[in-house]
């Protein structure tokens, strides 16, 4: 306001306040700059000198198994032995945490730096917004009056000021020698990470074996209907023993062709994915990434599926033939554990990352892209099932005589189904009770039970389907229906943040990315209808063994796109909580405190 009238004292009153909370903000950075710097310095002055020369402790959040294990075990030593000589807590400082303290000092100056980056941004467009403002502004008004004003938004204090610019500058100093090695352009990685040049060749190789994807299967759909391998008095064997295993590959290339869309839609309504799963720049996935490898995934696996009806034509030996399934989810293991740089390394280690932090919760603390990869993973128990047939089949022999019975009637393979159909459901409830053990927050323990209520029914249809009698069948409807409204209610109110009756959008909530409202009604039927599929598992709309293997995998792929359609929004949700709470930047902790803090 006080661009355009200087001379009213209220207006002035407004701009010194405005100016005040600008130098307010400006202070709080350059004061957390002088923090990460003296942090800096205790750091270089431990490590030369060996211990400290105030008191204090070192302290890295139990993140990992091995930091939770410390940490209880060191607060416990803490407490019960070495209370009264708290005068030593300097001694408890050694290498290891001096390394970890290292490393979040380092993030804490990125995220410093990527901030200052995002201020300085901030005050660039809003001086070219003033202009266009002003350019405007004197064509429609036919004056020359842009000329004054924009010396006054240029003599303004968010304009005219360099201390972010010179923040930014000691920010890099301090880097460049504490973390760097006085090498700046190793330092400039780190601060300004490169981002990924979009590739052509991905676009053309994504076509390339999208095409190759479609003449393959129309191949095979051939192939399989000349051999009659879907018929069920001739090829009863195919569907229990070869089958599975290529719907492992199709139901994880239709999780990964759904990803690939999420992304899409992600970056076409400008959520910013990446930092909210935290992904580097650099290396992040993009759509066309995701697509390429589903579409590379899906030629292969088609064609191994063509290749082994061609040999069985031939007239070669089953159990040669047979294997070739297995050898192909061996080299699909071997590429996923490949230490060498290609085909996408740093994705695929973050994925192995991530899986052991699934596979050990609740000891690692818990991140929005773990329990996020987590939430996949309970509508892929099918996918997990079959590898648990595959496993047993190839291990025990069975492709040598074709007895596919031998896992199936075996009692410690029954037991396993239970344990794999409860395990997504059991990680995810201990990254639950985790964020609650962190945060304090009821609502995590609420959402545990949802995941307790989901593995009760879900051992309660698998004991249905081997004891098929009323009381069982009353169990299944009451377990079920409880759980799915537990789960139709956490989708829409929490993870989709929806529902809200005193919103200005009816019954949805009052910041939408889409225009179109009506898509958030569709969406909220369709997940309905998608969660309510278990009814065909008690209903047993089935024939033949060859149709229940088909209505099986259906049933999976149709889980599995609810799960895509429900990324979409859980992420938009989160963004939009981001904005809404100023969120644009990590915080990063500091790991020192002084030990007179403790009492």
């Amino acid at each position: 306001m006080e661009l355009i009238n200087a001379e009213n004292p209220a207006e002035l009153n407004d701009s010194s306040t405005e100016m005040s909370q600008t130098d307010e903000v400006i202070a709080a950075l350059e004061r957390n700059g002088v923090n990460f710097m003296n942090s800096a310095s205790s750091r270089a002055m431990m490590t030369k000198k060996g211990k400290p020369k105030v008191a204090m402790r070192i302290d890295i959040p139990a993140t990992t198994p091995a930091r939770t294990i410390s940490a209880v075990t060191s607060m416990l030593w803490e407490d019960l032995v070495n209370q009264p000589k708290k005068e030593g807590s300097g001694d408890f400082i050694n290498r290891k945490k001096i390394q970890c303290a290292e490393k979040m000092i380092r993030s804490a100056f990125v995220e410093l730096y990527r901030g200052l980056g995002l201020l300085k941004t901030y005050s660039s467009l809003n001086m070219v917004a003033f202009t266009k403002i002003l350019k405007k502004f004197d064509k429609v008004s036919n004056q020359q009056a842009s000329a004054s004003y924009l010396k006054a938004v240029k003599r303004s204090h968010f304009i005219s000021s360099d201390k972010v610019v010179r923040l930014m500058d000691e920010v890099e100093s301090i880097f460049t020698k504490h973390f760097a090695n006085n090498d700046r352009k190793k330092a400039m990685k780190f601060l300004r990470p490169q981002q990924q040049k979009n590739s052509h060749m991905v676009t053309f190789f994504v076509g390339l074996f999208t095409g190759s994807f479609v003449s393959l299967f129309s191949v095979y759909i051939i192939l399989a209907h000349l051999s009659g391998i879907f018929s069920p008095s001739k090829e009863i064997a195919y569907m229990e023993t070869v089958y599975p295993v290529f719907s492992v590959f199709a139901l994880l290339s239709l999780h990964l062709f759904l990803y690939g869309c999420n992304l899409f839609m992600w970056k076409a309504t400008r959520i910013n994915y990446n930092f909210i799963f935290e992904f580097a720049p650099s290396t992040a996935l993009k759509y066309r990434d995701a697509f390429l490898i589903c579409t590379t995934f899906m030629t292969s696996v088609v064609g191994a599926m063509v290749i082994h009806l061609l040999l069985r034509a031939g007239g070669f030996s089953p159990s040669h033939v047979d294997t070739i399934p297995g050898i192909l989810l061996l080299i699909s293991i071997a590429l996923l554990v490949c230490p060498f740089d290609i085909f996408y390394r740093p994705t695929r280690y973050c994925f192995l990352r991530i899986i052991r932090n699934i596979i050990c919760s609740p000891l690692y603390k818990v991140l929005m892209v773990d329990f996020f990869m987590a939430d996949q993973l309970t509508s892929q128990i099918p996918l997990l099932r079959h590898l648990e047939s595959t496993a047993c089949y190839f291990l025990a022999g069975s492709f040598k005589t074709h007895e596919y019975a031998t896992c199936k009637n075996g009692k410690l393979y029954r037991q396993l189904a239970y344990v794999i159909s409860f395990l997504p459901y059991y990680w995810r409830a201990m990254q639950c009770a985790r964020r609650w053990f962190d945060e304090y927050d009821l609502n995590h323990l609420a959402n545990m039970g949802k995941y307790v209520s989901a593995m009760v029914a879900a051992g309660a249809r698998l004991t249905y389907a081997t004891q098929s009698n009323h009381l069982w069948f009353s169990v299944v409807l009451v377990t079920s229906v409880v759980a799915t409204i537990y789960q139709l209610y956490w989708d829409f109110v929490k993870d989709w943040g929806l529902l809200n009756p005193n919103s200005r959008n009816p019954w949805l909530r009052d910041d939408l990315i889409l225009k179109n409202k009506s898509i958030y009604y569709l969406s909220i039927a369709l997940n309905v209808v998608l969660r309510v599929a278990w009814i065909e598992s008690i209903m047993r709309f089935r024939i033949n063994s060859v149709e229940t293997h088909l209505l099986d995998f259906f049933l999976a792929s149709l889980e599995v796109i609810r799960r895509g359609h429900w990324n979409f929004y859980r992420l938009e949700n989160e963004h939009l909580n981001n904005v809404g709470k100023f969120r644009a930047v990590k915080t990063v902790p500091l790991p020192f405190r002084d030990a007179d803090s403790d009492g």
